[in-house]
C-alpha cells in the first residue's frame, strides 16, 4: 500500500493519515508515515513528544549538499538530479508507536515542485519509498501533489482526497482529481470528515459524483481533547479507529 492523502487545508488529512498509519501498524505491517504538508502536523497527530523539535529534511542543508552537490542558497550551481536516498528512510526518520515518521518540510523558494536541490531530493526520496520499498507508505500532502514525481505518481496505490460537507471542499476534490488524471493516477477516492448526520453523508455521496467515497469520519470532540493534551489523534478514540478501519476495508476491496 502506497497511499497519498490530499485535500484543502483543515479538512482532516493529518487525522486520517495518522489513523491509517496506526491501523496498518496494528496489522503488523511496516509503516512509514511521511509528512509532506507545509503545516507539518503529522508528528503531533501521532503523539510524538517534542514534535516541534523535528528538523525537516529540506532544512538539512549539509545533507542536501552532500547528496546533490548544492543547495538552493548557491544560486546557479549545478547539482545532481539523481541523489542517493536509499539510506534516508532509516537515517532521517524517527520510530514511534510501531511505525517510522519522516518530515519533509517546505521548499521556500520556487514552489514545492521547484527544480532546485531540495525539490530533487524530495522527489528522489518519495520515488524510492513508493517504487522500491516494501513498507506501507502514507503521505500526508497539501492540496496539490507536486512533491510526487511522475514515476511515483503512477505507482501510488491510491490517492485519497479528504472532504468535509461543503461546496468548497468538494471543488478542491475535483481540482485534485483533474490534476491526478492529467498525471496518470486512476485510483482516486474520497473520505468524508466532520460528518454529523445522514444529511451530510447524502450530500457527500451526491456531490462527489464519480469519485468513490470510501467512508466517513464523524465530527469528534475527542480530537480536540487529544490535541489540547498533546496526545495522538487516535488516542482513546475507538470511534475514530473503527471508522477508519471501515475505510481501509473498503479501500482494499476496491483496489483488488
Amino acid at each position: 500500500m502506497k497511499i497519498a492523502i490530499s485535500g484543502k487545508g483543515g479538512v482532516g488529512k493529518t487525522t486520517l493519515s495518522a489513523s491509517l498509519s496506526k491501523l496498518f501498524a496494528n496489522e503488523g505491517s511496516k509503516v512509514i508515515a511521511i509528512d509532506a504538508d507545509p503545516d507539518a502536523n503529522l508528528a503531533a497527530a501521532l503523539g510524538v513528544k517534542d514534535a516541534d523539535k523535528i528538523v525537516p529534511l529540506v532544512d538539512l542543508k549539509e545533507l542536501i549538499k552532500e547528496r546533490t552537490g548544492s543547495t538552493s542558497d548557491e544560486f546557479g550551481k549545478f547539482f545532481k538530479l539523481n541523489p542517493t536516498v536509499n539510506d534516508l528512510p532509516e537515517k532521517c526518520s524517527i520510530s514511534h508507536d510501531g511505525m517510522r515518521l519522516m518530515t519533509l518540510g517546505t521548499i521556500k523558494r520556487g514552489g514545492s515542485g521547484c527544480a532546485c536541490p531540495e525539490g530533487v531530493m524530495l522527489k528522489a526520496l518519495l520515488n524510492h519509498l513508493i517504487l522500491q520499498r516494501d513498507e506501507v507508505v502514507i503521505v500526508d500532502m497539501e492540496a496539490g501533489i507536486e512533491h510526487l514525481g511522475r514515476a511515483s505518481i503512477r505507482a501510488v496505490t491510491a490517492l485519497i482526497v479528504v472532504v468535509e460537507p461543503g461546496k468548497r471542499s468538494i471543488q478542491t476534490a475535483f481540482q485534485v482529481k483533474k490534476l491526478a488524471a492529467d498525471l496518470g493516477i486512476k485510483t482516486i477516492f474520497a473520505v468524508g470528515n466532520k460528518v454529523m448526520n445522514d444529511v451530510h453523508r447524502e450530500f457527500l455521496k451526491k456531490e462527489l459524483k464519480d469519485i468513490p467515497l470510501l467512508g466517513t469520519i464523524s465530527y469528534n470532540e475527542k480530537l480536540i481533547d487529544s490535541d489540547l493534551q498533546g496526545k495522538a489523534a487516535y488516542s482513546d478514540n475507538e470511534q475514530l479507529l473503527s471508522e477508519v478501519s471501515v475505510i481501509i476495508t473498503k479501500l482494499k476491496e476496491l483496489i483488488k
